[in-house]
């Protein structure tokens, strides 16, 4: 049976894909009223009130529960993977992350985060162009799997994940699938704003270039493939990311753009936007490591209230450059 812990927007639909074929799929909610009401009305009306919920999904709040899986995706908001995990007695051999996000209060990633609280399993990163509505309505969607333990963890995990209109593509580069999905995020809030302001299509796919090329930059440094991030959980997921309301961090963006503080944007405790939380400690391990990231101070600036036109001004007028970069290129 696989588990999956975390039943918000993304946790929910990734149970509903994996219960297409009628698998058994057991979901844990940190609510257990929301446990409850899924069990009886089959939704999830909190954070999926679209999706019917296949009858072979079952929801739980005990967290003991989940230790009967073969496989647990891991779906709980980023900075609160490790404090989820340490309430575990015993874990499966396959931990498979869907949390998009730097750990704030250390700096790690989270298969760091899940490979000291269980030193024994398997840690692969599931990560994409995937918006949680359209996965449970079972439209088509690709995503990257990317297997620390190689291909024989892939040879277990491919099979137990794929389904008709959700394919996995293979990838042993754990490292540069976690950071697409993280910097990303931070990204996509650049791109709100750029919407939010008015700005137009052009200023809004420069930044989504622009910003790719910061993608790059940080994740072939901290050891991430350029082809990993070429790929889906990177220059896939920022393009998505990047261009829809539907995404919580361009919508985040989208408000501070038309004048919202940070404060009042970031007040629905229902939804989590990742890259608010991802973007001071982003900025942080980029200095760290003498990586040229502009967008990514811009967006700390946004989020420590700098106003956004300002903000994008200063952007504007950075010293004119060559566009290239290459994969180690660390310059701006």
């Amino acid at each position: 049976m696989i588990g999956v812990v975390g039943a918000g927007a993304w946790g929910t639909a990734l149970a509903q894909m994996l219960a297409s074929d009628g698998r058994d799929v057991l979901l844990w909610a940190l609510d257990d009223g929301l446990a409850e009401a899924i069990n009886e009305t089959r939704c999830n009306g909190l954070y999926l009130p679209s999706a019917d919920l296949a009858p072979s999904i079952r929801a739980t709040h005990d967290l003991s529960d989940m230790e009967a899986c073969d496989i647990l995706l891991l779906v709980t908001p980023a900075q609160h993977l490790g404090s989820v995990l340490s309430k575990m007695g015993s874990f499966p051999q396959d931990l498979v992350l869907c949390s998009k996000g730097i750990e704030q209060s250390s700096g790690r990633m989270m298969n760091d985060v899940a490979q000291e609280a269980a030193p024994d399993a398997q840690i692969a990163v599931l990560s994409g162009p995937t918006f949680a509505h359209e996965v449970a309505e079972g439209l088509p969607a690709a995503v990257t799997l990317a297997c620390g333990g190689g291909d024989t963890q892939w040879e277990r995990l491919a099979p137990a994940i794929a389904r008709p209109n959700f394919r996995p593509y293979y990838s042993d580069d754990v490292t540069g699938a976690e950071i697409g999905g993280a910097v990303k995020n931070v990204l996509a809030i650049a791109c709100g704003v750029v919407d939010g302001l008015g700005l137009g299509q052009n200023a809004r796919n420069a930044l989504i270039t622009r910003g790719f090329a910061e993608m790059l930059r940080f994740g072939v440094a901290l050891g991430g493939k350029p082809e990993t991030l070429n790929g889906l959980c990177g220059l896939g997921d920022l393009v998505l990311t990047c261009s829809s309301t539907s995404s919580r961090n361009f919508s985040l963006g989208k408000a501070l753009g038309e004048g919202m503080s940070a404060a009042e944007a970031l007040s629905d405790k229902r939804t989590v936007a990742e890259g608010a939380h991802t973007a001071p400690v982003l900025r942080e391990l980029a200095q760290r490591h003498a990586i040229s990231m502009p967008i990514t101070d811009a967006v700390n600036a946004l989020l420590n209230g700098e106003a956004a036109r300002d903000v994008v001004q200063g952007l504007l007028a950075r010293p004119l450059k060559a566009e290239g970069h290459r994969a180690g290129d660390l310059g701006a």
